[in-house]
């Protein structure tokens, strides 16, 4: 980096900070959290609204498993993928409990993580990607997920949360 570089990184201000991403991020996993618990627990892990799509509860279940794999890589500098092994419960409260379990850790790990790091490509199990780039696409995967999600709430005849109140 050259000196004007380094003074221009210093006068130009950050569009977002670790602290803002996780901010923009933890908005978003309140409101599909509020998606989860909207669901009758009967419908969850057994409800499509298209063949063959997964239940809602198959998708957040992704979600929580990619949120780990984010959390392992920026903790250990380790991005390899091992799917999991097993089935994870068909059960709200263990759905939610692991959902619960990941805010402390996400506020823990993204504003402790150092923002050089955030833009170095590794091999992600998804390609050649940043950790930036990377929680971005875990945010916008929620997102998706999320409208699947309101899909299938109104299919059953269920009101979704408003999608504006994060």
């Amino acid at each position: 980096m050259t000196q004007a570089d380094t003074a221009s990184a210093t006068l130009t201000p950050a569009l977002m900070t670790p602290e803002s991403l996780l901010a923009h991020w933890q908005g978003h996993r309140r409101l599909t959290r509020r998606v989860i618990e909207a669901f009758p627990e009967d419908q969850l892990f057994t409800f499509t609204a298209a063949p063959p799509m997964r239940s809602f509860g198959e998708m957040a279940w992704e979600v929580v498993g990619l949120v780990d794999y984010l959390l392992k890589g920026l903790d250990t500098g380790d991005w390899s993928w091992t799917p999991p092994s097993e089935q994870p419960a068909q059960d709200l409260s263990a759905l939610l409990a692991a959902w619960d379990a990941q805010t402390p850790q996400l506020e823990a790990a993204l504003p402790a993580f150092p923002i050089p790091r955030y833009l170095e490509k590794k091999d992600m199990a998804w390609g050649y990607f940043s950790p930036l780039e990377t929680v971005q696409y875990l945010v916008d995967n929620e997102i998706h997920h999320r409208g699947q999600g309101y899909v299938y709430l109104r299919a059953l005849g269920i009101e979704p949360p408003p999608f504006y109140e994060r």
